[in-house]
Order: structure tokens, then sequence, then C-alpha cells
């Protein structure tokens, strides 16, 4: 069994007062990583601030022979962002690992969701990524690795009622981490996003005004727990984050999910699909309508890593259908639309 070390690097966890940060912390620590300890202390829906979590973790990790500091700077500030990135710079002169977990819920129905709900969600979890993610790559660029991991949540990649806040938030984390796997490919820079499940403070902030929705309610009454019980432990997520940033690690651009002990990849795929007639006229709606089973059918597929690769797998595709006239065939250079610039447009259909 291959030894995961983290000898000689430097980690800075954000939100690692608590919960999964906390865990994350003390385990990079114990295998050798020199951490920053980032917590703001507020409460688990972002009120007030404490130094108190985050000088805990590092007495904790101290008092077993490992190396932390601590830092309570915001994670939803450029100026935090960079002051976090900047401790590690100024206390070990490097940094190798962003581990991006701060977060707090703050519940409500969609169509009741205010500003502030809105905007302090997306302030702590999508412009945190960015806040104190841009320092770290380029600090990670500057000495030709990296390893990113973003948290993202089963409540965007599945829904969860009462969490579209949240659940925005959460699900822009797989397309920043996606684009920087891309970027930082060319640097060494890994980037994953990983969903975790525990049970933490958090769960104080989960009301269950949301078992009004029928369907919702259905799912949480009808699952079976059975595989879960004693498993839902902070600790149980500390293994696959940990992995996910180390050096043995050489998976990028994924998403991966830790329930209970089980741990799994969760894939965005694109299907076969139903591929319109040869030629340049646009299918009715009607078209639509009629192939639509076709369509929504998750048989063969393919996972693009970049637009330009799903148009490849459309070529595939219209081969197999018969769709080419020239089975053979290749553009001999990309459509104009491509070629001003706005390729990642006319794939996502914006």
């Amino acid at each position: 069994m291959t030894k995961i070390s983290f000898e000689g690097r430097v980690a800075v966890v954000t939100g690692a007062g608590n919960g999964l940060g906390r865990t994350y912390a003390l385990e990079l620590a114990r295998r050798g990583a020199r951490v920053v300890v980032n917590d703001l202390g507020g409460s688990a829906s972002g009120s007030g601030s404490s130094a108190t979590a985050a000088n805990l973790v590092v007495q904790d990790i101290r008092a077993a022979g490992g190396e932390a500091v601590a830092n309570t700077d915001s994670v939803a500030s450029r100026a935090g962002g960079a002051a976090i990135v900047q401790t590690a710079l100024d206390t070990w002169g490097q940094i190798d690992i962003l581990i991006s977990n701060a977060g707090f819920l703050r519940n409500n129905r969609f169509e009741d969701l205010t500003d502030e709900q809105i905007d302090s969600i997306l302030d702590v979890h999508l412009k945190s990524a960015f806040y104190v993610g841009q320092p770290a790559y380029r600090a990670m660029r500057a000495r030709g690795y990296g390893r990113m991991l973003f948290t993202g949540s089963a409540s965007a990649m599945f829904g969860h009622a009462w969490q579209a806040n949240y659940a925005a938030g959460k699900g822009a984390m797989l397309g920043l981490s996606n684009v920087i796997a891309l970027e930082g490919s060319a640097y060494g820079i890994q980037s994953n996003v990983i969903l975790p499940t525990a049970s933490s403070r958090l769960q104080g902030e989960m009301a269950p005004g949301f078992m009004e929705i029928p369907e919702f309610a259905r799912s949480v009454q009808s699952a079976d727990f059975s595989a879960s019980e004693g498993r839902l432990m902070p600790e149980f997520n500390t293994p696959l984050a940990l992995y996910l940033v180390s050096e043995a690690c050489t998976a990028t651009h994924g998403v991966y999910s830790s329930n209970s002990g089980r741990y799994a990849r969760v894939g965005i795929c694109a299907a076969e699909g139903w591929f319109a007639p040869a030629g340049i006229e646009p299918p009715s709606v009607e078209d639509i309508a009629d192939h639509f089973g076709q369509i929504g059918e998750l048989g063969a597929y393919s996972e693009p890593m970049t637009p330009y690769d799903e148009f490849t797998s459309v070529a595939d595709v219209a081969r197999k259908h018969g769709v080419l006239a020239r089975p053979d065939a290749r553009l001999a250079q990309e459509p104009t639309i491509l070629q001003a610039g706005r390729g990642p447009s006319t794939p996502s259909g914006a």
C-alpha cells in the first residue's frame, strides 16, 4: 500500500475551525503538511467572528508535533483571500494545496430568498473560491505544482428544497474547477470537486420547512439510511479529500462523492441522443417532441473535457447515425463562430 505523505507541502484549509475543515487540517498536519488553519469563527449561519476555533485547531496540531498557523481573515473579500494566502507565503514561502471549504447556510423557499440571503451565500461559497483561489493559483503556477479542491454539494448536483442559494453557489464549483483544471494542466496544477456528506453544526440551519414539498418529503421519508449509521462523521470524508490533494493523485477535472464510506466519481456526460437529418435545415419543435424519449435516454454517452471535445463526440454520433455523407470527413477548420472566439457559447446553447 502506497503511503500518502505531505512532507514538504504547505496547505491552506478554509473553514478549518470546525467540522470537515478541522479534520482535513488535522490529518494533513499529521501526515507532514504545514497548515494555514483559516476560520472567521462565525456561526453556522455566518454571523459573528472569533479567533477561538482556528486557534484551538492550531493548538491541537502543535501539541501533536505538527506545524500550523491560524488565520481569521474572511474568505468573502479580495483583501481577506489575499491575506489568507499571504499567511502561507510569509510563514513558509510557498503554497501547494488549497482546500476551499468555508461556508454556511441560510435556507429559505426559492421565492422568498432575499438579496442578503443570496449574496451572503454566493460570497462565501462562490466568490471566495476566486478570492482565495486566484492568489493561491498564482503562487502555485510560479512553483509549477498545485492541488486545489473545491467543496461542492449533493444539494447542487441532485437538488435540495429550500437551498436554491446554497445549491447555486455549490453548483458553480463544478464549472470553476473544470476551468482551473484545464488552465492549470499547463503548470502542474490539478483541481477537483468533493461532495462531502457529514453530520455537522450546519444541521442546525436545516429547518424542516422544506418538507412542505411533497416530492421532496417523499424522498426524505423513504430514504434508506441503513448503511449510514455511525458513518456520517466528518472524518469519513477526510481520506478522499486528502487523496485528491496529494502528490499521488493524478486525477483532475473531476467531481467525487463521499457518503457514509462510499466514495464515487459523479459524472457529467452527454448522451448519444437523437441526430437531426442531414442538411442545414434545423428540425422543428415537433421533431424534438417526437424524438424526446431518444434525446433523454442515457445509453451510450461521452464525457467531454472541453466544449470542443463535444464537437468531436457529435461528429462521431453523426457518423454512427449515417448523417455524415462522408464518414471520414473532417472540417478543415473551425466554423467562423469558433474562430471569433465564441466557441464556448455555442455548445452551451447560451
